[in-house]
């Protein structure tokens, strides 16, 4: 009863979803989805190579050039086209309802948003003031600076797409068909972390990252119920991953629009899980912030 409770919000984006609660609308939009975002990638990728010849095309294998993660950031911009297209063809609803209204979307976001930089002040500002091994330098300052508006903008398509999909589209399928929380709560988050398990980059730390992803799924589906709309999940996904893509970013991967490079790539088992336990500390504090910055 307590979760019912609390996840009331849930219902003003899962009622729309009840018209059409059938499992196999969920599946072939699932379908539609993937076709339309490989599809529409692998065309705007050829059409860019087309237009612009040059080395930096070598990066979108890993997006280890500005402009190839440009492009692979704003090619998850086709992931909410296709969910646009699912749920109006297999569920007979508008993109507007897996959002949410945009009007209280876009409070939320702002007001988690407001927090949260107000949090990463804080954390700025508190000791310990060293982070152990110095960060790479990855990009020139003022390159990096000139193109942050549009690395940004890249981000917040990627992040926002994903919510919508796995926040928005699957996990409201799911709660027009299952009532208790655990199915709509669990099954987007081990989807989304299954897309996060990387054994061929991570190594042994593979599994340790895939349950990072799953449990921070977990908490933005939490948030999602909360709030009624996907703002706060995109706003703390956004916050996360601006970080790690455009300040610290891996020097295996996706790390073109970064200024710096961590100085130990995501195979360093030595390395990389003693923050590990720093990431999964500030991703809890993350969602608690978000969380009172909703409470009404």
């Amino acid at each position: 009863m307590q979760h019912r409770h609390s996840y009331r919000a849930h219902e003003a984006l899962v009622r729309f979803a009840r018209q059409q609660p059938e499992l196999w609308r969920l599946l072939l939009g699932l379908v539609l989805v993937a076709a339309v975002s490989l599809a529409m990638t692998a065309a705007l990728q050829t059409a860019v190579a087309g237009l612009f010849p040059g080395a930096w095309l070598q990066g979108l294998a890993d997006g280890s050039t500005p402009g190839a993660m440009l492009v692979l950031l704003g090619s998850f911009a086709f992931l909410s086209l296709g969910v646009a297209m699912a749920a109006r063809l297999f569920h007979h609803r508008s993109f507007a309802t897996v959002t949410g209204h945009l009007r209280p979307l876009a409070w939320q976001f702002t007001q988690v948003s407001i927090c949260l930089l107000g949090l990463t002040v804080l954390l700025i500002a508190l000791p310990p003031y060293s982070m152990g091994p110095p960060m790479t330098p990855n990009l020139p300052f003022w390159t990096w600076l000139g193109i942050l508006p549009l690395s940004i903008a890249a981000v917040l398509v990627q992040t926002g797409s994903e919510e919508i999909l796995f926040r928005g589209y699957i996990q409201q399928a799911l709660a027009a068909r299952f009532r208790h929380p655990a199915v709509w709560l669990l099954a987007p988050s081990v989807l989304f972390a299954l897309g996060h398990y990387l054994p061929s980059e991570a190594g042994e730390n593979a599994l340790l990252i895939t349950i990072w992803a799953g449990t921070f799924g977990l908490l933005m589906a939490d948030l999602t119920a909360r709030a009624g709309t996907l703002g706060p999940a995109m706003a703390v996904h956004f916050f996360n991953n601006v970080t790690a893509l455009l300040l610290f970013a891996s020097p295996t991967s996706l790390n073109g629009l970064a200024l710096y490079l961590i100085p130990f790539d995501m195979a360093d088992v030595q390395a990389l899980r003693p923050w590990m336990a720093v990431d999964f500390a500030l991703m809890l504090v993350s969602w608690l912030t978000a969380r009172l910055a909703i409470r009404r």
